[in-house]
């Protein structure tokens, strides 16, 4: 059993981590029971307990508490032009443009239509809001409309998942004899202007304005296919819960002074 707090692996039976002495739980990932420590499937929805991969058992135990809010009270606490910390997350895959030159244009949605879904998945399992759905990235946001004071973790959250599922998928597009796809994400925290727009739809969107967002974007376009770049104002928040990598300053257009970038690579 891998412990939820510092992702030891214990043996099994304990019902404390020897490494840092939480409490072990065997927490079933899809509907939240707990279960016998040395239980293999859940009680209660019959999923296996046994994660698929390392990096999937780590992810999904450390925000096994965090909690997700529904639509209709995201709607409730939706702000109008009201000034909030945010973190912005940017994430594209990383060729698309070549892969739809190469194979017919329907051929190549069915290839990266389903990478869509699962980035978008991974933000909103983590509460971030879809702000921008392109056709090869998505732009989130976490921390507004519904505001939560782990923004920044929850989407380090969300790009590791997105991270992780999209390679899974790139083994499968692989196993069909098909060429793999990557995503690169981007990741900066800072104030930003949000408002709210009203469609012709009826419906409410939420739009942020300020350098923060920029900044996101230009850390998506400099980090490596597969890899997550965060800047140091991001960096701050969230040292300790996630491994980073430095990868030195950077002269990012529209910044006077070059930008400490780093790499996430674990939690």
């Amino acid at each position: 059993m891998r412990c939820a707090k510092c992702g030891t692996q214990s043996k099994t039976g304990k019902k404390f981590c020897a490494e840092c002495g939480n409490t072990l739980s065997n927490r079933c990932a899809k509907c939240g029971s707990d279960n016998a420590f040395d239980a293999k499937f859940c009680a209660d929805c019959g999923v296996s307990l046994i994660a698929a991969t390392p990096a999937a058992t780590r992810v999904e135990a450390a925000t096994a508490a965090v909690r997700v809010t529904a639509p209709e009270e995201a709607s409730a606490l939706a702000t109008s032009g009201e000034r909030k910390t945010v973190t912005a997350l940017f994430a594209d895959i990383k060729g698309s443009t070549e892969l739809e030159q190469d194979l017919d244009p329907e051929e190549a949605r069915a290839i990266v239509d389903p990478a869509l879904k699962l980035m978008i998945d991974a933000v909103r399992r983590y509460d971030g809001y879809i702000v921008q759905s392109t056709g090869d990235g998505i732009f989130a946001l976490f921390g507004a409309p519904v505001a939560h004071e782990d923004h920044p973790q929850r989407a380090l959250y969300a790009a590791l998942r997105m991270q992780e599922e999209i390679r899974r998928y790139g083994e499968r597009l692989r196993a069909d004899g098909r060429a793999p796809i990557q995503i690169r994400v981007g990741v900066n925290t800072g104030e930003v202007v949000v408002r709210s727009i009203t469609t012709g739809a009826g419906q409410v969107e939420y739009t942020p304005i300020g350098h923060t967002t920029n900044l996101a974007s230009r850390l998506q376009t400099l980090a490596d296919p597969g890899a997550t770049a965060i800047s140091e104002s991001t960096r701050r928040l969230v040292e300790g819960y996630f491994v980073l990598k430095p990868l030195g300053p950077a002269r990012i257009k529209g910044v006077t002074e070059p930008v400490n970038i780093y790499e996430v690579t674990g939690l």
